[in-house]
C-alpha cells in the first residue's frame, strides 16, 4: 500500500512542474483539433451516409481531394510528433543550462507546432467550404 502513496506523491510532484502542464495543454490542443477535423471528415464518408449514420450536406469527394488530405493527415502527425520531441528537447536543454540550444529547440518547437496548426486549419476551411 505504501508504494500507492509514493506514486500518488510523485504525480503530485509533476504536477507542480510547468513542463506537465505544457504537454498537456499541446496533447489537448492537438486532440481537439483532430477531432473537430475527424467530425468534419466522417460527414463526408459516403459508406456512414448510405447506412444513414450521418446526415450532412456534403458533396462527395474525388479523388484529388481525398490524397490531398490523406498527405495532410500524414504531414499533420509528423508536424505534431516533431513539435513535441522540439519541447521536450528544450526543457532537457534548459536543464542541462544549454542555452543557445534550448532557444534554437524553443523557436523549431514553435514553429512545427504553428505548421501543425496551419495545417488543420486548412483541412478544417476546406471541410467548412466544402460541406456548406
Amino acid at each position: 500500500m505504501k508504494w500507492l502513496f509514493d506514486e500518488l506523491k510523485n504525480l503530485a510532484a509533476q504536477l507542480k512542474r510547468g513542463e506537465t502542464w505544457l504537454g498537456l495543454a499541446l496533447l489537448t490542443g492537438f486532440g481537439l483539433l483532430t477531432y473537430t477535423v475527424s467530425q468534419f471528415a466522417f460527414k463526408t464518408d459516403s459508406v456512414l451516409r448510405y447506412l444513414h449514420y450521418t446526415a450532412a450536406s456534403c458533396r462527395d469527394l474525388s479523388n484529388g481531394p481525398i490524397i490531398f488530405l490523406f498527405c495532410g493527415m500524414i504531414f499533420f502527425g509528423l508536424a505534431v510528433v516533431v513539435t513535441f520531441g522540439e519541447f521536450q528537447r528544450y526543457f532537457d536543454c534548459r536543464k542541462r543550462a544549454g542555452h543557445y540550444e534550448a532557444r534554437q529547440a524553443l523557436i523549431q518547437g514553435t514553429i512545427w507546432g504553428l505548421v501543425a496548426i496551419g495545417i488543420s486549419a486548412a483541412a478544417l476551411l476546406f471541410f467548412w467550404t466544402y460541406c456548406r
